[in-house]
């Protein structure tokens, strides 16, 4: 029940049934044990030892009355009334729990409110999607609200408690007998009671415990309820709840006399049943089976030769069982009847015999796919181990990488490799829970979740299972499905993985898992915690090249109708396209300039032409267009204020300009290009280091206070955050302060601090590799990342100078164009100097020395540098 008059939701009892004692959840919190309503003598004593103060703040609730020792449900809405438990949650977990005299009241106050209601500990409270809070609560014992101490924010009294007396008469037994009694006859007299309740009532020893549990289930009225909750003399109140059981089984009496008439009247419905059932002795006495007999001992049949788990078989059958009772038109039987022949069809014990057979294993992945070592030696590795102990768990891996890169077909060879059967489902996009886990059967057209669908499409329980996108689950209303992955790919979890829709477990141990993904960050840290992560980064411009001659173009040539004797690519033209048509980190858009070139020799050689097998870089100009990158970075002289950055992002490596200008102004820092909020810290921070050390480096300090600094970091479309830029930020900001401009052919990559210090980076590998596509010479990083060098291949490292910088004081020696000269502004700081050391100085309003003619020559100077 809430507090301003409705049913909590999924609560559609009547208003008796609102303070019906509930199991306390398992989740409660620590802090405070829930005591079971059917707990006896300890409920009654943990209540007792629970310390009621003289402050309580009061819960004003309303057409409902809570007693000692029930648990109870309550749905809050009023803000009053969420301060109050706001209140209690930050003390002792003790509110009053006080009806209202009237349900239209929205404010009550002290006069509104009977004087006697329940103090209660807050077991459990939940917030719901509306706003409104759900709490639960356990009753303690009957206080007495003496005056009222706080009634703006929320209300707040003075109380005193009261505890039943331990001792028990003799008169008091006689009337829990009696009580005691009746009730259990109203239990058996009314279907809809459960039979826990008979285990609760034989658990409550107390005879005013067992008042209040029967008082608080009672169909009576707000009026009555609270006339029980008032009565402290336990005898009396066991009298008073007596009469009101007796009234009440007087009309549980009678209304199972009616139902039993009513059951004695034959209906057409079961007429029919009737006459069912004398036809189906009639055929067997022919010697004739009907479809439903042929179907049920088909079942059984396969129910005996699917080799099932005891406690699967057992339900199998119990199913089947009930399928012989339910009419062939009810709804009720096809779904009965679809569950079993999924459980059947299950691979319970149907596996797949690996090949172990490393040199072969090892042909087939090298057939495949080249390079991908890591990966390679990992499978060896978990082949080698199954050949040495034959029961094991599968492994559950994690492909990282850009896109094209090869982590789909990579789990096809592996399949192919081991002789597992392969299943891949995509999961990007996922947004239910129950694609994962499937719909429980009360749902229409309920059926198991993706998971067991592709186990039994599979025909086998380990096969090797692709998790493709794994990073892209999303999640809403309807359940977080990357949650639900968390069993599916727990070693110590998914030998019993349980579907919603079978509700029986499932051995997933002996499946390999397979996940991909593109981006580590986006997936919870929980989930990969679980996997077994296996970078497999972007190819270098020789891989690439052995890819195309090894796997793309054999393939297009098949896939266009082509032979080798029509088209052949040297790998001059295989270069160029890799150097001058793409620019990725995988291979998807090679494969696709290839397959344009094989389609336009294809179109020539339907057209009756008789053109030479071998395609020059001119015919491929032709065919593609003039080239779409260049193969170095556009510019070749330095510029003041542009800096090439690089970057990572789940394409891959990537070059990153940085741009940086300054103009007059009042002393802003204005950043543009889509920036997040790391990257625009990382620009404040390379502002901030650079007006510290101005006079280190030749810059006026106090032009910071009239020139405006914009940073702006191009392709605006496109978000981009990270701390990696800041080192690139640093020095685009001084270049353009000091005019002197930055080798456009030298990356550089590192967070930094106000300290001066260059941290590390994350994605050296792919950075280095996007360098190495973009014709950089040298590649500037911070000095604790030399370590991830060893990952970068050897014909990579021989293009590029590595430098490793500690702090920023390194970084200035090396960055700047050496020939340049000093700008005029670092000039004109120089001689204002000299001239400040000659003659005498003015006092400015804010007491610094200078030059009257220093302001204007630094306007000057300022415009100078600006344009």
């Amino acid at each position: 029940m809430t507090d301003d008059g409705t049913q909590p939701e999924k609560n559609e009892t009547d208003k008796s049934d609102a303070s019906c004692p509930v199991e306390a959840p398992d989740d409660t919190d620590d802090s405070l044990e829930p005591v079971a309503v059917a707990d006896g003598a300890r409920q009654a004593d943990d209540a007792d030892a629970i310390e009621i103060p003289e402050r309580l703040p009061i819960l004003p609730v309303r057409d409902t009355c809570t007693f000692p020792g029930t648990v109870v449900p309550l749905q809050i809405s009023r803000e009053k009334s969420k301060r109050v438990l706001d209140m209690a949650l930050a003390g002792s977990r003790l509110i009053a729990v006080i009806a209202q005299r009237s349900a239209e009241t929205e404010d009550p106050r002290l006069d509104d409110l009977y004087r006697v209601g329940t103090a209660c500990v807050i077991l459990k409270m939940l917030k719901m999607a509306d706003g409104s809070e759900t709490i639960i609560i356990h009753g303690v014992r009957r206080v007495g609200v003496e005056a009222v101490t706080k009634e703006d924010a929320y209300l707040e009294g003075t109380v005193h408690a009261h505890t039943d007396p331990k001792e028990v008469t003799t008169e008091q037994q006689a009337l829990a007998h009696l009580i005691r009694t009746a009730a259990e006859k109203i239990i058996e007299l009314s279907p809809n009671i459960p039979d826990e309740a008979r285990q609760v009532l034989d658990g409550i020893e107390r005879p005013g415990g067992l008042a209040d549990f029967l008082a608080a289930n009672l169909s009576l009225g707000l009026v009555h309820k609270q006339e029980l909750l008032e009565t402290f003399d336990v005898t009396e109140r066991l009298r008073k709840v007596n009469v009101a059981l007796a009234a009440q089984l007087e009309v549980a009496e009678l209304s199972n006399k009616i139902q039993q008439q009513v059951r004695g009247q034959v209906d057409k419905s079961q007429r029919e049943y009737y006459l069912r059932e004398q036809l189906k002795a009639i055929r067997q006495e022919l010697g004739e089976e009907d479809a439903r007999s042929v179907t049920l001992n088909k079942l059984r049949e396969r129910i005996n030769t699917a080799k099932m788990p005891e406690a699967v078989e057992a339900e199998a059958n119990r199913e089947v069982e009930r399928l012989e009772h339910i009419p062939q038109a009810s709804p009720e039987y096809s779904m009965t009847l679809d569950y079993v022949e999924w459980l059947v069809e299950l691979p319970w014990s149907v596996s797949t015999e690996d090949s172990l057979d490393i040199h072969r294993a090892q042909e087939i992945l090298d057939e495949d796919h080249f390079g991908l070592e890591k990966v390679k030696k990992r499978i060896l590795e978990f082949l080698a181990v199954r050949t040495l102990k034959s029961e094991m768990r599968g492994p559950i891996l994690c492909f990282t990488g850009p896109p094209g890169v090869g982590k789909t077909s990579l789990g096809q060879s592996i399949a192919r490799a081991m002789g597992r059967n392969f299943i891949r489902i995509s999961l990007g996009g996922i947004r239910d829970e129950a694609t994962i886990r499937g719909h429980r059967r009360t749902y229409v057209g309920s059926m198991p979740g993706r998971i067991i669908r592709e186990i039994r499409r599979a025909d086998s329980n380990n096969p090797l299972f692709m998790l493709d996108e794994v990073d892209k689950i999303g999640q809403d209303f309807r359940g977080d499905p990357m949650s639900a992955m968390l069993e599916v790919l727990d070693p110590a979890q998914n030998a019993t993985f349980t579907d919603h829709y079978l509700g029986l477990p499932f051995d997933l141990s002996k499946v390999f898992f397979i996940t991909t993904a593109n981006y580590m960050s986006a997936i919870e840290p929980a989930l990969r915690d679980r996997m077994e992560v296996i970078e497999i980064s972007g190819y270098t411009h020789h891989e690439k090249l052995m890819i195309a001659k090894r796997h793309l173009l054999p393939r297009q040539l098949d896939e266009n109708g082509l032979t080798a004797d029509q088209l052949h690519l040297g790998d001059d033209v295989l270069s160029v396209i890799v150097s001058e048509y793409t620019r990725e980190a995988g291979v998807r858009g090679l494969e696709r300039n290839i397959g344009s070139v094989c389609r336009a020799r294809a179109a020539a050689i339907v057209r009756g032409e008789s053109p030479d097998p071998a395609i020059t870089v001119e015919d491929l100009r032709n065919i593609l267009g003039p080239r779409k990158y260049e193969p170095e970075v556009a510019a070749t002289l330095p510029v003041p204020g542009v800096v090439t950055g690089l970057a990572f992002t789940p394409a891959g490596g990537e070059i990153l300009f940085v741009e940086a200008a300054a103009m007059p102004g009042t002393g802003q820092l204005k950043l543009t290009g889509q920036l997040g909020d790391v990257m625009r810290e990382s620009a404040v921070a390379a502002s901030s280091i650079v007006r510290s050390r101005s006079g280190k480096w030749n810059v006026i300090a106090r032009d910071f206070g009239r020139l405006d600094i914009h940073i702006h970091v191009p392709a605006g479309a496109t978000p981009k955050d990270g701390p990696s830029a800041g080192l690139a930020m640093l020095t685009a900001v001084t270049s353009v302060l000091t005019g002197r401009g930055v080798d456009p052919a030298t990356g550089m990559t590192g967070e930094i601090t106000l300290s001066g210090r260059v941290l590390p980076v994350g994605g050296i590998r792919e950075k280095v590799l996007a360098a190495y596509r973009a014709g950089l010479k040298r590649v500037i990083l911070p000095a604790r990342n030399q370590q991830d060098l060893e990952e970068v291949p050897d014909d990579v490292r021989g293009q590029i100078e590595f430098i490793p910088v500690r702090s920023i004081d390194e970084l200035f020696g090396l960055v700047f164009d050496g020939k340049s000269k000093k700008s005029r502004t670092a000039r004109r700081v120089k001689k204002e100097r000299t001239k400040t050391a000659k003659k005498p100085a003015n006092v400015s309003r804010r007491g610094a020395a200078r030059s009257p003619k220093t302001g204007k020559r630094r306007a000057r100077a300022a415009k100078q540098v600006s344009a």
